[in-house]
């Protein structure tokens, strides 16, 4: 197979390796491509994976916000893996289906919570360059959602940030993961609804 990456993906070895592999077989069906791309340097992938389980048990920010969050930062980087591994997730989270493919065209859609819509605005003002965040929305996310859980919301999507713009630069694709298991696709914006800041 002809890797699409800019840095090759090399075999998983090793006990750690045989561990991801593993996993990702239940949960995937197979080994995504970018898990051997970040294994050409163990060290940064077993830093990033437990980094990623310990933001995993944040718990000052309802799930769905902190999705929706991830997936609205994503969307505006371009992460088509982030994207697509968070829609995947979805069944396992107990998420509402129909909201998260409703993402990455969160302004057209009416589906959304003014909440839901507050986060998103601030998760995609905060992913670009430079950050775009306002005293106006944070106050706001800071009344409504409390200092920890605004604190935690800043803190994933500074992670998401990090993880979308690395699967970006090293051409980390989606791998149709959520297609796979029946999910119906993303919705896409329209080029007239495509938001700006």
């Amino acid at each position: 197979m002809t890797s699409r990456t800019r840095v090759p993906a090399t075999e998983l070895t090793g006990v750690y390796g045989t561990l991801v592999t593993t996993i990702s077989r239940r949960i995937f069906g197979r080994v995504p491509e970018g898990a051997g791309v970040m294994w050409q340097y163990p060290a940064v992938m077993k830093a990033s994976m437990g980094f990623g389980r310990k933001v995993d048990s944040w718990n000052r920010l309802d799930p769905a916000l902190a999705t929706f969050a991830a997936m609205a930062s994503a969307a505006t980087i371009g992460c088509g893996f982030c994207l697509d591994l968070h829609h995947f997730m979805t069944r396992n989270r107990g998420l509402d289906e129909t909201k998260v493919r409703e993402v990455p065209r969160w302004r057209e859609s009416t589906v959304f919570t003014p909440l839901e819509r507050r986060v998103m605005e601030y998760a995609e003002a905060m992913s670009q360059t430079p950050p775009a965040v306002t005293d106006e929305m944070s106050a706001a996310l800071l009344e409504e959602l409390g200092a920890p859980a605004l604190v935690e919301l800043t803190a994933r999507i500074g992670t998401m940030n990090m993880t979308a713009r690395g699967n970006v630069a090293l051409g980390i694709r989606s791998e149709e993961f959520a297609a796979s298991c029946g999910l119906a696709p993303l919705a896409a914006p329209s080029p007239a609804g495509v938001a700006s800041a």
